[in-house]
């Protein structure tokens, strides 16, 4: 019969780069869109432009995301859009998110 994982395990075994909150809410907001623009991102997330860069860049250099720079007219123009790779790591996050939920509500229940 297979262990089950006690919830603190499943909480230690989450990828800490989707994990960290401000990553988690850029990767969340791309995944509900085929692109976003920087400035989007600035609004959804609350981030100063310094700090969004900043985890956009991590979150590239995890190939998690790919990141387009050009001109629309005159004006420079980020485009940000999930890899493949990101899509899957958000998805999966969620879902151990759920998983978490469920065995913490669980433990709870047997506890009573």
């Amino acid at each position: 019969m297979p262990r089950t994982r006690r919830p603190f395990d499943q909480l230690t075994a989450l990828d800490k780069t989707v994990h960290e909150p401000a990553r988690l809410a850029i990767l969340t907001a791309l995944s509900a869109c085929r692109s976003a623009q920087f400035r989007y991102l600035l609004a959804v997330t609350g981030l100063t432009p310094g700090n969004l860069s900043m985890h956009l860049t991590k979150l590239e250099q995890k190939s998690l995301i790919e990141i387009e720079k050009g001109f629309a007219g005159k004006y420079p123009s980020t485009a940000v859009h999930l890899t493949d790779a990101g899509r899957d790591a958000i998805t999966r996050h969620w879902q151990q998110l759920g998983e978490l939920e469920a065995a913490a509500k669980y433990l709870k229940a047997s506890q009573a």
